[in-house]
């Protein structure tokens, strides 16, 4: 299949071990459904978007770039994505690939599009924390989330290439991945590029940009990205980076989380990064307001209170070091589970 059109299924394409065509699709979809779980309804619903009449799907954006919206993406610059993965990636007509991220969102729809066009052998399972429990087939490509890949180490050998989107990977889940044989990448990417648009191995300080994407930084130093065969726009990015090359960037964190205490400017990200792996639970450093400083440091733990060693603070230089330290029971988190910093602090400020 030389140019792919959308409503085209390649010739290759298995579901669950079957060829499936468009019309078998279809049919499939609405017995989803009628009579699936949520996840299987979810998949339904997309198929049946995806085959219908109208050049475009809908959806609604993380807020990557400002406040969610809902936005059209063309069904077309989503097969372009999926050839720019494809040929990134190195996937091959018949590789066998796993499905196991909600089709709600847009890492879940295109995880089926890189089925459906570049000819995958695609098992669908339910997007679980463990999908590969249980599981004796090997994979050629896997897309998951940090939480699922945190519950699969053991079971990771099986698969060749791995990548993870979604949230960061901490530090200590970062040096377990590093062990393994399996290929595994951290991708970047949000709705308005189509999921992502660069993607670095385990181990490497900078992202490399998929076919057919340019980036440059606006005055602020955040990302602008311009991928004119998926977006007619340019894509005004909210995060800070570090230009390594035409091709390559460094994540630096979000300017608007961004802290100037006493008029010095931190980003939490970093110092997220240094004190990764030593707190064993989920954590965030952030600013709230402050007589003298303007914004003080605190560090946000979710847990129930207790004593806590700072010790592990020594890896910090003395503007990092946070003033206070707050524990929260639960973090606020959006229905895809990213966590909601600043209703998590409003929750008790």
């Amino acid at each position: 299949m030389n140019n792919p059109i959308y409503y085209n299924v390649h010739n290759r394409f298995k579901w669950n071990g079957l060829h499936l065509s468009k019309e078998d699709l279809c049919y499939n979809a609405s017995s989803l459904i009628k009579e699936g779980t949520d996840f299987e309804k979810d998949t339904g619903n997309f198929l049946l978007d995806w085959f219908d009449e109208k050049p475009f799907i809908e959806l609604t954006t993380s807020g990557t770039t400002g406040a969610p919206k809902s936005i059209q993406i063309k069904k077309q610059a989503m097969v372009i994505s999926a050839l720019s993965t494809g040929d990134f990636f190195n996937l091959k007509i018949g590789d066998k690939a796993l499905h196991c991220l909600s089709t709600k969102y847009i890492a879940g729809k295109m995880m089926l599009v890189r089925g459906l066009i570049l000819g995958l052998e695609m098992d669908f399972v339910a997007p679980s924390s463990n999908p590969l429990l249980n599981n004796v087939t090997d994979y050629d490509f896997v897309a998951m989330v940090p939480l699922q890949v945190q519950n699969s180490i053991s079971e990771l050998k099986k698969v060749e290439k791995l990548i993870i989107g979604g949230a960061k990977i901490n530090e200590s889940l970062r040096i377990e991945l590093s062990k393994l044989p399996t290929q595994v990448y951290e991708t970047y990417g949000m709705t308005e590029t189509i999921t992502h648009i660069a993607a670095k191995k385990i181990g490497e300080r900078a992202f490399s940009i998929l076919p057919n994407v340019t980036i440059s930084q606006d005055e602020r130093q955040c990302l602008v990205i311009d991928a004119p065969r998926i977006s007619n726009e340019k894509v005004v990015t909210n995060d800070l980076v570090e230009l390594v090359s035409k091709n390559q960037f460094v994540l630096l964190g979000r300017i608007d989380n961004v802290i100037n205490s006493g008029g010095v400017k931190l980003i939490p990200e970093q110092i997220e990064e240094k004190l990764s792996g030593k707190i064993l639970t989920r954590f965030f450093v952030t600013g709230i307001p402050d007589d003298a400083l303007g914004e003080k440091l605190i560090l946000v733990i979710e847990s129930v209170k207790q004593a806590f060693d700072e010790t592990i603070f020594k890896v910090l230089n003395k503007y990092e070091k946070p003033k206070e330290i707050r524990f929260v029971p639960k973090f606020k988190e959006t229905e895809s589970g990213k966590v909601m910093r600043k209703e998590t602090i409003n929750s008790f400020l």
